[in-house]
């Protein structure tokens, strides 16, 4: 199925990195970096299947020019803590072709960014069987200008309505109904939807939805970046307690900043986080999944009486039906019913409730099955990408057979 994913968020000098650099990496090129005053070469890059830098109308030429555009924005910014770009990075539905995927992404470029001003370089990248990745992960890395285009390049004022809350919301909407539309124009019943997974379960259960409610019953996997996975080649993660926070004067004029207890909050990784709450989810979904298949053999039995009883007093040469009687009067909310229509008006109405609730739980219970082996199969794949990622954990001593991982159990 289609999964949603759109981040955004600044590229900061004071943190080190360099938009030029950046823009290399991501779309597998050779750049100079004038600022440092190195070349910048990654054209060994595997994956890169689509670059490109789309410009508004009447933005100057040479901002289609990807090295010069992106030294002209660092000579731009003088401060030390100057934001650069903006960084956007998409998943893209893995069931469109390569074109597919491609008319998708700028038609959503230009109908959000580029129709309001900015200079947006984008790459497609695709799954790379050699590093492991998963065969669904279509991707697209974005690097955003923070100043509008014009003829003789950008202003020289940032425009900050971009770095509002209400814009990201508005993106992220958008991109869910951009991916929803190509889903369906070219045939697929995947959709995605934006929410969080508590909203989308909020609104099953407005609108009924009592399959699509347990199976939105679950705890979110936990994005694992670049850094945490750095983090993790370098062994087993240590916790300790920081100080963070302003500094703050208590009751006695004693300075001091809120101490934040990490050896006490912190449970191992983000990979080994995401493993115990997949074995988590599994384990719910199997519990809920006998519950469930008990209370569906309960409703089959119920069902079967219901319409044994009816086919009783419907079969031929059963009681046959009298018209009601009505008096002379004028009552016309009056109607006399006799003892055997009621019957039969009972059990009918009881085979159709029994019916609805038989192939609600009957969804729900295949539903079940398919979500437990679904996190399952994830948790497999996290127990693969934690040996890759740290291998010395994972290496058994000369002499010794070969070590089996500890994992939670489903």
């Amino acid at each position: 199925m289609a999964s949603y994913h759109l981040t955004a968020q600044p590229v900061k000098r004071s943190a080190g990195r360099s938009v030029v650099a950046m823009a290399a990496y991501r779309a597998g090129v050779k750049l100079k970096d004038e600022r440092r005053g190195e070349d910048v070469d990654y054209r060994r890059r595997k994956g890169v299947v689509h670059s490109e830098i789309m410009v508004p109308e009447g933005g100057a030429e040479f901002l289609k020019d990807r090295e010069a555009l992106w030294n002209y924005v660092e000579r731009q910014e003088i401060r030390r803590d100057a934001q650069l770009a903006r960084e956007i990075n998409m998943a893209l539905p893995h069931e469109l072709t390569d074109e597919q995927r491609l008319a998708l992404v700028r038609k959503f470029v230009g109908e959000q960014f580029v129709a309001r001003g900015m200079v947006v370089d984008f790459a497609i990248h695709r799954p790379v069987a050699e590093k492991g990745d998963d065969a669904r992960n279509y991707h697209a890395h974005m690097l955003l200008t923070l100043r509008q285009a014009e003829a003789s390049g950008l202003r020289r004022v940032k425009t900050r309505e971009w770095n509002s809350d209400q814009m990201l919301v508005a993106w992220r909407e958008a991109w869910a109904q951009c991916q929803n539309e190509a889903l369906r124009e070219h045939g697929h019943k995947a959709t995605v939807d934006h929410r969080s997974l508590k909203v989308q379960r909020a609104e099953a259960a407005k609108r009924g939805d009592y399959a699509a409610q347990q199976a939105l019953d679950r705890e979110a996997e936990i994005h694992v970046g670049p850094k945490a996975r750095k983090a993790g080649l370098a062994g087993p993660p240590k916790s300790r307690d920081r100080k963070v926070g302003p500094a703050r004067k208590d009751q006695d004029g004693k300075v001091s900043r809120r101490e934040l207890r990490y050896t006490e909050i912190d449970t191992g990784s983000r990979g080994e986080s995401n493993i115990g709450r997949l074995s988590k989810n599994a384990q719910s979904a199997a519990a809920l999944a006998d519950k469930t298949e008990r209370r569906l053999m309960r409703f089959r039995k119920r069902q079967r009486y219901y319409e044994r009883q009816y086919a009783q007093l419907t079969k031929p040469g059963a009681p046959p039906k009298r018209r009601p009687w009505k008096p002379k009067v004028d009552v016309s909310r009056m109607f006399v019913m006799t003892d055997y229509e009621r019957r039969v008006a009972h059990y009918k109405k009881r085979r159709q409730q029994v019916a609805y609730w038989v192939d609600q739980l009957d969804q729900v219970f295949r539903s079940l099955l398919g979500i437990r082996e679904h996190h399952l199969a994830r948790r497999t794949v996290w127990q693969n990408r934690m040996k890759r990622w740290r291998p010395r954990e994972f290496k058994p001593p000369r002499g010794v057979g070969r070590q089996r991982a500890r994992f939670p159990s489903p």
